[in-house]
């Protein structure tokens, strides 16, 4: 690469670089939505310096999870038990892979 030049990249899943009006606008949800689920604690943005929503591709996953279960007739209370017992359930079978190549290990 030329001197002076950098390389443009896409974002990371991970890395918060959309603005609440880009996530409304990517995701089919309106601002007001975001901010209800925000305040429901079904999604965390990240903040910028000075305040300002900022949501990653990881975000816009996790929203479509939750419009997928509002349309299926889940309340938010609801999506939120999903979503942590969805967390949890990750986490448990991580552990249990984890256990069981440990098992495979010692066994061989």
């Amino acid at each position: 690469m030329p001197p002076g030049k950098r390389e443009h990249r896409p974002p990371g899943p991970d890395q918060a670089v959309y603005a609440i009006s880009v996530a409304a606008e990517l995701s089919g949800i309106g601002v007001q939505t975001l901010r209800l689920y925000e305040q429901h604690g079904l999604i965390t943005p990240a903040r910028s310096k000075g305040g300002t929503r900022r949501y990653s591709g990881a975000d816009l996953v996790h929203l479509h999870r939750i419009t997928s279960l509002a349309a299926q007739g889940v309340n938010l209370a609801g999506i939120a038990r999903i979503l942590y017992l969805e967390d949890v359930i990750a986490e448990l079978s991580a552990d249990n892979d984890r256990l069981r190549a440990e098992r495979r290990a010692e066994r061989e």
